[in-house]
């Protein structure tokens, strides 16, 4: 017989530990996950007190308000509106660029990024939740401008009203019926529930306008070359209709060429097309089908780029 002791029981292998009991495995997606990034990311931008920019809004609506000019009321209620609602647009999608420009970088810089990604969080929720994070922000500012806006132009609307009535009174020459096609007219350029189909077409604009730069911020150096290259994408974008035209015209229509342009308008969005909403500002009947069909062209393009936006995030070290 052998005097050998027997060898020792191996350890046991640590580097898989069996799982705790009663564990329930990761789901693969969770909106309850892209709900708390999201949520971050309104309170980020909150304290970055991006919301600031409402008061320079509200002095450029009340400049424009004020500004009397000589024309009839129902003019003067059309430039205010114009004024209101152009100035609305322009603030919602250069916020949409800042605001998205700024996330990724500053996430990485305090090392906040990898906390998250550290944590059984998908990529594609990380990106999702920064997404729907600004666009919130973008929502409530649209609102909060909307609602400057209507007070401004329901002011000036009933101020406008009562003068012309009792100047047309007053002078003695005027039917009930000429004085109530006076007010209507007046009213027609005034505060519309029709107005608020403007104020979505700017959310829509904004909503691509973010998909676009958060899919730039995940290869971009900068914040700031981000937001250069978003500015010139969006003013490429309003182009696409005169620069598509001409190209044809000069190559004769070719198909190659056909193609080439379909291709640059899924990777550059062709933003004139939300400009439908000029004419809802100036009073001009809705046409529902038309509002439906941009609501599905701002969610093609937000899926295309949030694609786009996952395919480079995917492969970046964190």
């Amino acid at each position: 017989m052998s005097d050998e002791a027997p060898p020792p029981n191996p350890e046991p292998d640590r580097a898989t530990p069996a799982p705790a009991p009663g564990a329930r495995p990761v789901p693969l997606f969770s909106f309850g996950r892209v709900a708390t990034i999201a949520s971050g990311t309104v309170t980020q931008l909150v304290r970055m007190k991006t919301f600031y920019f409402l008061l320079a809004f509200a002095a450029v609506v009340v400049a424009a308000g004020n500004f009397n000019l000589p024309a009839t009321p129902a003019k003067e209620l059309s430039m205010i509106k114009k004024v209101s609602f152009g100035t609305m647009d322009i603030f919602a999608w250069l916020f949409a660029i800042v605001a998205t420009a700024l996330l990724i970088p500053r996430d990485q810089e305090d090392r906040t990024l990898y906390t998250i990604l550290s944590k059984p969080v998908r990529r594609i929720e990380y990106l999702l939740g920064k997404l729907g994070g600004v666009l919130v922000v973008v929502g409530v500012s649209l609102l909060a401008m909307y609602a400057i806006c209507a007070v401004m132009i329901g002011a000036r609307e009933a101020l406008f009203v009562a003068a012309e009535v009792e100047a047309m009174t007053a002078d003695g020459r005027y039917s009930d019926a000429e004085i109530a096609e006076q007010v209507g007219l007046i009213r027609q350029q005034g505060l519309r529930a029709e107005l608020g189909i403007a104020v979505l077409a700017s959310f829509f604009k904004a909503a691509v306008v973010a998909a676009v730069t958060i899919f730039l911020s995940t290869f971009a150096s900068s914040s700031l070359f981000t937001i250069i290259v978003s500015i010139l994408v969006f003013l490429i974008g309003h182009a696409h209709s005169m620069a598509t035209s001409f190209w044809l015209h000069e190559t004769n229509n070719s198909v190659f060429v056909q193609m080439l342009v379909k291709l640059i308008k899924i990777l550059i969005p062709d933003f004139q097309l939300f400009s439908f909403s000029e004419g809802i500002v100036q009073g001009e009947p809705v046409v529902y089908a038309l509002v439906w069909q941009m609501g599905a062209v701002t969610g093609a393009y937000l899926l295309v780029f949030l694609l786009l936006s996952l395919l480079v995030f995917v492969d970046k070290e964190f």
